[in-house]
């Protein structure tokens, strides 16, 4: 990927979107683009920080693992998003491992020339904390929905998000989420088990909340399924 073009995926972030010419040409000038296959690591777990990541394509998957090995799915990101978000400001090590599960093509801007460039642009600074404050928020969200949910509101909330994420809207007003995330993915997401998943979906299903294809794929609405009780 030329310069030019890495300008133009950078262009569309939020956090870049305000800035005129000569401020984006400074954030471009110190970024590298490199692509990812399917099942490789971005970065490790407590690895030493060193570049924060933007999305062009591909899909990756954040999760970390407590000290027995069980894995504990934070985050699916696309393109559009970045990550790490603590990696500008975080010393030490990655706080996830961040794993490519669909092939991926990433910017890559080197987190200690980032932050010169932060010193030099106070409106940059003002931009990067608006997005953590943003990002802080969502996972105030999800903790609160773990909380307070039983298991199945808590399945049924992140069909929800993830459809909106990475889902298609239908003309009919309903969502088609393509069948990337395993049984296993979604219970990893909200810490409970696979099987469960299984009997929750199973009953959704039943119950004529979502409608599944010979693939796997997911059709649903989902102002319908959170007004539904399970």
């Amino acid at each position: 990927m030329q310069k030019d073009d890495i300008k133009g995926v950078l262009s569309k972030f939020s956090l870049f979107r305000d800035l005129n010419d000569h401020e984006l040409s400074e954030i471009v000038n110190i970024s590298i683009s490199r692509e990812w296959k399917k099942g490789n690591h971005v970065f490790m777990q407590d690895e030493p920080i060193e570049n924060v990541y933007f999305i062009y394509k591909g899909i990756v998957k954040i999760y970390k693992t407590d000290y027995t090995g069980k894995e504990q799915i934070v985050n699916f990101l696309k393109k559009g998003d970045m990550f790490p978000h603590v990696g500008f400001f975080r010393k030490g090590g990655y706080p996830a491992f961040a794993e490519i599960v669909e092939d991926a093509t990433l910017v890559v801007v080197p987190i200690s020339k980032f932050e010169k460039v932060l010193i030099d642009n106070p409106h940059l600074s003002i931009k990067v904390f608006k997005v953590l404050g943003e990002k802080i928020v969502d996972l105030q969200d999800q903790l609160e929905s773990q909380i307070m949910d039983n298991t199945s509101e808590q399945i049924m909330r992140l069909l929800v998000r993830l459809a909106k994420q990475h889902g298609k809207k239908l003309d009919s007003g309903k969502y088609f989420l393509k069948s990337a995330f395993t049984n296993k993915d979604l219970a990893n997401m909200i810490g409970t088990t696979r099987e469960t998943v299984s009997r929750t979906l199973t009953k959704m299903k039943k119950n004529g909340m979502i409608e599944t294809d010979e693939k796997g794929n997911m059709i649903f609405d989902p102002e319908d399924l959170l007004e539904e009780p399970l």
